[in-house]
């Protein structure tokens, strides 16, 4: 069911209704940010130019720290059945990860619709009007206001906003029409993506090499339907999306593979290439970036989509708190400072990936020396946890604490007073700040009071001393909303620095 905002003819002379935010692109990353938006008490809506969800499933699944994310929210749980991936690589080079104190797996196989129509039905249950059908066509800054110009079925509409974010995909529109440079790579390689329907294709899960440098990977994800990735050594960028046959693909399977799929379908198909870029700025004025409007490359182990979902709980908790007036001077500025140095590290590793897969013999000495490497304990963390995002570390002006920076760990039991256990997912799943504190802290309790507004302030007794990282569980630890720890005991600063720094004043 979709919900649609009161719009305002270009030809009323009355001003445009005026939201909050206003959120373009209803991919996975919008998605979740109107979500977020709307958790943090803004007036949120989500605008997408497909008159309906496309049923397309770019990705499929998403990394260890995403499913973290949604398992914050109490999302994960509403995906319905879903598997966790059994491998683990880095360009093709296999890494062990049972070996890894903590698991670094992701979701694997699970169609990108379905995690939108989670998504979807999440932002009705919470009020979030979605308009469909309607293309960003211009915006222009007026004041302390945004009035953004659609194209819709009934002609051009205006609405105002006080913020608008742009999560509408590596073509970005809003992205041209900001001004904001995409520098990055260009296209050198072509490849073709499809689900094939009745082809009963043997699987490849992590993809599997071919002489001369090129791969197939294939997955079921559901009876009857394999997604398939094909890249054959010397293809060049394919011609625009829409324009590929499914003969062009079964042709290309064959002679890569041998396995002749021409007898089957497909329910949907499309060209890519290795091209990549990211946004100078996330930022311009009253708007943002995320997603792959922010950063985009080559599809790499589910990583775009992943990154452009933190992307999303990463703004939204600030944007909120900037719209309801307690966010602290500077703390919309964290996004550029705290995401775009992901994005770098993002392109990087996605870039170094393709090269590993898709290039030829010529590169079989250094995956030789990568295999070696893999088997170093702290080598493998190092790369599974580029790929994972569970080692994303932010500067939260604090020092001390081995967990400062870090994300807390969402299954980390906290036994309540009453009797009771909880997670930190679950005490996170109103959006807002949490400080955690065992025994013994109640000096720390009576600071954090006059922020009662902005954050939960819970007590208990951990169920572990150390995290499955092997950190020190800490006798009391401040959360962002978005369950990165930035003030722990001890060692970890001041409270009241850390609560005037991140939540404003009390």
């Amino acid at each position: 069911m979709n919900h649609f905002a009161e719009r305002t003819s270009l030809h009323e002379e009355s001003e445009p209704m005026g939201k909050d935010v206003i959120v373009v692109g209803a991919g996975p990353v919008g998605l979740m940010l109107a979500g977020e938006l709307r958790l943090g008490g803004v007036d949120v809506v989500l605008y997408d130019k497909l008159p309906a969800p496309s049923g397309e499933s770019r990705g499929l699944g998403f990394t260890g720290r995403t499913a973290e994310v949604f398992a914050q929210r109490g999302l994960l749980s509403r995906i319905g059945e879903f598997r966790w991936g059994q491998h683990g690589h880095f360009g093709g080079v296999r890494i062990n990860f049972d070996s890894l104190e903590e698991s670094h797996y992701g979701v694997m196989g699970l169609a990108q619709s379905r995690t939108e129509s989670m998504l979807g039905d999440w932002l009705e249950e919470i009020g979030v009007p979605v308009v469909r059908g309607h293309e960003l066509v211009g915006y222009r800054e007026s004041g302390d206001s945004v009035v953004v110009e659609f194209e819709g079925p009934d002609g051009r509409v205006e609405e105002s906003a006080s913020y608008l974010v742009g999560c509408d995909g590596g073509k970005s529109t809003l992205r041209e029409l900001a001004g904001i440079a995409f520098p990055g790579e260009e296209a050198t390689r072509g490849m073709y993506l499809a689900d094939v329907v009745g082809a009963n294709i043997r699987p490849r899960p992590i993809g599997e090499r071919i002489p001369g440098g090129g791969m197939v990977l294939s997955v079921s994800t559901k009876p009857g339907t394999d997604r398939i990735v094909v890249h054959e050594p010397g293809v060049r960028p394919h011609h625009g999306e829409g324009e590929l046959t499914f003969a062009e693909l079964a042709d290309a399977w064959q002679r890569v593979t041998g396995e002749d799929i021409h007898g089957a379908s497909a329910s949907w198909m499309t060209a890519l290439t290795n091209a990549q870029g990211q946004a100078e700025v996330y930022r311009r004025g009253r708007v943002f970036l995320a997603g792959d409007a922010a950063h985009d490359h080559a599809p790499m182990g589910a990583q775009g989509v992943s990154v452009g979902l933190q992307d999303a709980v990463n703004l939204g908790w600030k944007l909120a708190a900037t719209v309801k007036g307690w966010a602290p001077e500077g703390l919309l500025d964290t996004y550029q400072s705290e995401r775009h140095p992901v994005g770098v590290k993002l392109l990087r590793n996605t870039l170094a990936q393709s090269l590993l897969y898709l290039s030829g013999e010529e590169m079989e000495p250094l995956r030789a020396v990568l295999r070696e490497l893999v088997q170093i304990p702290e080598a493998a963390r190092h790369l599974a946890g580029e790929v994972s995002g569970l080692d994303i570390r932010y500067e939260v002006g604090a020092t001390g604490h081995p967990l400062l920076g870090l994300r807390v760990e969402p299954g980390l039991e906290l036994r309540l007073a009453d009797g009771g256990v909880t997670t930190v997912a679950e005490l996170l799943y109103p959006a807002r700040g949490v400080l955690v504190t065992t025994e013994g802290f109640a000096q720390e309790r009576e600071t954090a009071a006059g922020w009662a507004d902005r954050i939960d302030i819970v007590t208990g007794a951990w169920s572990r001393t150390e995290t499955a990282g092997g950190i020190p569980v800490p006798g009391a630890v401040l959360i962002r909303p978005d369950g990165y720890a930035v003030w722990a005991a001890p060692d970890g600063g001041d409270l009241s620095d850390a609560l005037k720094g991140w939540f404003g004043p009390a």
